[in-house]
């Protein structure tokens, strides 16, 4: 289907130059943004409604530039089923008429320039790909919805409650349980997959149509769907009734179909079962570098020994180990004298330590863990196979390891259901402390 027409409404309001910041923007990045003028972009305190172009499509997002200790700091707004998160960017910067705004963990940014009165134009650009990954952004400032609501004659369809979802990648199919609200035209859920869930999402229905979108600074999705089949229909093929028909755009190209019926029961495979040891194995060994201190991490270390060790394998790219991450680092801090360590494994674009261990360390500090970190390889699933051959089917980052007092491995979770999932993120927190509060009493 044709995505919602996005219209863009301009503020008049007070802003305030980044013309004197230095700044770490290259010279082809500020080319990108087409800019002329002499004088960097104004960024308007308040908020701001901005617009990813791709695949013929608008991705909208919200967000909200405040002044913090005399600087400007920009906040990413996503809406889920938790209320929102405010995503916090204070990495600015600027150079001739052009502004780079870091995307916090992520190495990413929106490079912008002035494009009239409280109006900005320039590009979402990812730096941790083999090119840079370009998208055009246009934003404008101002109190905005996220969907401009669309005139339909047609009954305002319930897209509310829990779907039973199948996405579509070509030949290739995975299922998804969907989870929405719903109040008036208003829209918020996500989906949840065996790989993790898509987070924050929410936008609007439109008649028998809705629309939800997200941008965390690293990954931008936009969700289209109908009730009932699209033109033209397949008469050979029988539909039930309320059946959901979409479209899944993930950034500059990623490109997906599915569909869902309303099913309260629906379950995803047990998160429990997908990751496991091969036949006749019963620990991990490994001996990757630390990030911080020096040297190198093994589960078998003294540190660890007589205690239960969680091994979390991450990336400082991937919004679901963000959210891990953030429950992690505090639940640790506060849990840390009863026996308990944590190791983070983190598989990161590059394989080389000089330029993954920068993006480790700048994870660590943002998140404020405290517990160790280590460099274990590239983050593809062949890596992790490769760096840890006892495990057998590895699907997703992140994955959770617990290993007992005595070293073995006693349970494997794959993905995680972040705050964006509503009751099952409480679910989530739920079995990892009973799983922990287990072992720790053998």
């Amino acid at each position: 289907m044709k995505s919602t027409s996005l219209s863009l409404l301009a503020a008049a309001t007070l802003g305030f130059s980044l013309a004197g910041c230095s700044s770490n923007t290259s010279s082809s990045e500020t080319a990108a943004t087409g800019g002329t003028s002499a004088a960097a972009p104004t960024l308007t305190p308040g908020p701001w409604r901005g617009v990813l172009a791709a695949q013929g499509q608008e991705i909208p997002f919200l967000f909200e530039v405040k002044t913090e200790a005399g600087k400007p700091v920009v906040y990413l707004i996503n809406k889920g089923l938790n209320g929102e998160e405010r995503l916090r960017c204070e990495e600015i910067s600027s150079a001739g008429d052009s502004t780079t705004i870091r995307m916090h963990a992520f190495d990413a940014a929106l490079v912008v320039r002035a494009d009239g009165a409280n109006k900005l134009k320039g590009t979402w650009v990812k730096y941790d790909t083999k090119d840079p990954y370009r998208v055009p952004f246009t934003a404008t400032a101002g109190a905005q919805e996220l969907f401009p609501a669309a005139q339909s004659t047609e009954k305002t369809g319930n897209f509310g409650g829990t779907w039973r979802a199948t996405f579509q990648d070509g030949d290739d199919s995975y299922p998804a349980t969907g989870v929405f609200t719903q109040q008036g035209n208003n829209l918020t859920g996500t989906f949840l997959t065996t790989t993790g869930d898509y987070r924050y999402l929410s936008g609007v229905v439109s008649g028998q149509k809705m629309a939800v979108s997200t941008f965390d600074g690293s990954h931008a999705f936009l969700f289209t769907a109908q009730n009932g089949p699209k033109e033209p229909v397949d008469i050979t093929k029988e539909y039930a009734p309320n059946t959901l028909f979409g479209d899944f755009y993930s950034g500059k190209s990623g490109h997906e179909t599915w569909t869902a019926v309303p099913d309260p029961k629906a379950k995803l495979p047990d998160a429990d079962t997908l990751t496991y040891l091969k036949k006749g194995e019963s620990r991990l060994n490994f001996k990757f570098p630390n990030v911080i201190e020096g040297g190198s991490i093994s589960p078998t270390d003294p540190k660890y020994r007589g205690k239960v060790v969680v091994l979390q394998v991450l990336g400082s790219w991937c919004p679901n180990c963000m959210d891990e991450t953030n429950f992690l680092a505090p639940w640790y801090e506060k849990n840390k004298q009863r026996g308990v360590e944590i190791i983070g494994l983190g598989y990161e674009r590059s394989g080389e330590f000089a330029k993954s261990a920068p993006k480790l360390r700048n994870m660590r500090e943002r998140f404020n863990i405290g517990y160790d970190v280590a460099f274990a390889g590239v983050s593809n699933k062949d890596s992790v196979a490769k760096s840890m051959p006892q495990l057998a089917k590895f699907l997703a980052f992140p994955t959770t390891i617990f290993l007992d007092k005595k070293g073995n491995v006693r349970k494997i979770h794959t993905g995680f259901a972040g705050p964006g999932t509503g009751k099952y993120y409480q679910e989530e927190i739920a079995g990892f402390e009973q799983t922990v509060n287990k072992l720790l009493k053998e």
